[in-house]
């Protein structure tokens, strides 16, 4: 495929993504029910043939059917012959099946470390005293040689430093009442589901950039139809999929294809109530990313949804149809005409509203990075099957998938929740060896008394509790008043 990745036809003839400018990122725009689905299938499948591996969240549900071969149909046929594909043929594609709930795809997981301070604020909606506080556990924990694994970890983190404020000094001294509501909020966190997300093995992210034996690249469908529910999450978790890809992936300059291409459906909840500072980081990676080999697609309704500072570095794009029936929407649509190099021969502001199902007005990046003059292109079917696959299918993929025996089981190593249990229990063992001694004094003096001492027994007891979770929650309430 020379001509590199073809979109549609137009009256110019056909229309093609040139892999070469294809890592200058792009945008996927149009009202509900426009055929935006479709377009993503038709360059996800286009990528895969190229051997580029693609991410893409599948958040109806409806792109699981491209691991299954298309089925022909009249129109399928009408379309191929209008634009006139001389080698289409219908197959299936090479498909990894991703679920951050390990319900319909292999489990991606990450560590609280990894996450970061400023992402976790974000996905708990904290306010600037809790994102500090968050901080100060990190430093804490980094400081102690502590890994933060799962949100266990993190809580114990918390509730350690709230114990013990005042041992603990200045520096980590943190209030009480930021630590409550930063624990309030982790229990609705776990109540998402989010105890699946958060633990070991954490995601390799060359497992996300796989090709098969022929050579065509790995489309990894993120199952994210629940997901999606949880707007906050769903934005961090991509985030943080696309800093972790800026910050480990090495230098290329201008690649001659893209060595990853990521998908970010629904893009509006990525900005939707944004911090500045966090927007000035999504700009940042964004422009940056492209140095690193990789492509940013972001498909949402309208190109309004996308701030100007990351619209402007969007080369390529495809604009399916909108509606203008109130000011503002009439308003996204001249913001939509603007955004194409003008075409003498296609009014823009006029076309977007008259575009029907499957059709879309196209400019991508040709020869030295510039933008073609923008067509009205019929897109083309895609190869693989449009709609969702089956219980069935989806598990035969799973089946012969070596992601999943590699991430199929949770394993919950030593931590900081562990490291400081065992401090906990350390310290009270002191403190009743101590309470012993006393005791043994106060006997000889007295001559001796079989009774039991007050704080033995209730020593004995708490010993009794060591193994349960509220025993240890006791004992991080219990050492925090030891050390005062």
């Amino acid at each position: 495929m020379s001509d590199g990745i073809l979109i549609g036809g137009s009256a110019a003839g056909k229309v093609y993504l040139n892999p070469r400018y294809a890592n200058r990122h792009g945008l996927v725009a149009g009202a509900t029910g426009t055929g935006k689905t479709v377009t993503l299938q038709c360059l996800a499948e286009g990528f895969s043939d190229l051997g580029v591996p693609v991410f893409l969240a599948d958040v109806k549900g409806d792109i699981s059917g491209m691991c299954q071969a298309g089925k022909p149909h009249p129109k399928v046929d009408e379309r191929v012959s209008s634009i006139g594909i001389a080698d289409y043929h219908q197959r299936a594609y090479p498909v990894a099946f991703w679920d951050l709930f390990a319900k319909q795809g292999t489990p991606v997981r990450a560590t609280i470390s990894e996450m970061g301070p400023q992402l976790l604020s974000r996905l708990l909606d904290l306010n600037e005293t809790q994102e500090g506080v968050m901080t100060l556990v990190f430093e804490f924990a980094d400081r102690e040689g502590m890994l933060l694994v799962d949100l266990t970890d993190l809580r114990s983190t918390l509730q350690y430093l709230a114990d013990n404020r005042k041992a603990m000094g200045a520096n980590y001294s943190v209030p009480v009442a930021s630590v409550n509501a930063i624990l309030r909020r982790l229990l609705v966190l776990e109540r998402e589901g989010a105890n699946s997300f958060f633990g070991e093995p954490a995601l390799q992210l060359s497992d996300f950039m796989q090709t098969t034996r022929d050579g065509r690249g790995v489309i990894n469908l993120l199952a994210a139809d629940q997901l999606i529910n949880s707007p906050r999450a769903y934005s961090t978790f991509l985030l943080w999929l696309l800093s972790e890809l800026f910050e480990n992936l090495p230098e290329l300059g201008d690649p001659e294809q893209p060595v990853l291409v990521f998908f970010f459906d629904e893009a509006h909840l990525l900005f939707r109530d944004a911090p500045k500072a966090l927007l000035e980081k999504i700009e940042q990676v964004v422009r940056l990313i492209r140095s690193k080999g990789v492509g940013v697609y972001f498909v949402t309704q309208s190109p309004a949804d996308i701030p100007d500072s990351v619209l402007a570095q969007l080369g390529n794009r495809v604009q399916h149809a909108l509606r203008a029936y109130t000011p503002a929407e009439r308003k996204a649509v001249r913001v939509a005409a603007q955004s194409f190099r003008e075409n003498p021969g296609v009014d823009t502001a006029t076309v977007i509203s008259e575009l029907g199902v499957g059709e879309a007005l196209v400019s991508t990046l040709q020869d030295k990075g510039i933008p073609m003059p923008v067509e009205r292109v019929l897109i083309r079917p895609p190869q693989s099957r449009m709609g969702k696959a089956t219980a069935e299918e989806r598990q035969a993929v799973l089946d012969r998938d070596p992601n999943l025996k590699r991430y199929g089981e949770a394993v919950d190593p030593r931590s900081a929740h562990e490291i400081l249990s065992e401090r906990t229990a350390a310290a009270l063992a002191r403190q009743k060896e101590a309470d012993l001694e006393k005791r043994a004094g106060r006997s000889s003096s007295r001559g001796g008394s079989g009774r039991q001492s007050a704080s033995e027994a209730f020593f004995k007891s708490m010993a009794r509790a060591a193994g349960s979770s509220l025993g240890r929650q006791l004992f991080r309430g219990l050492l925090g008043s030891l050390l005062k």
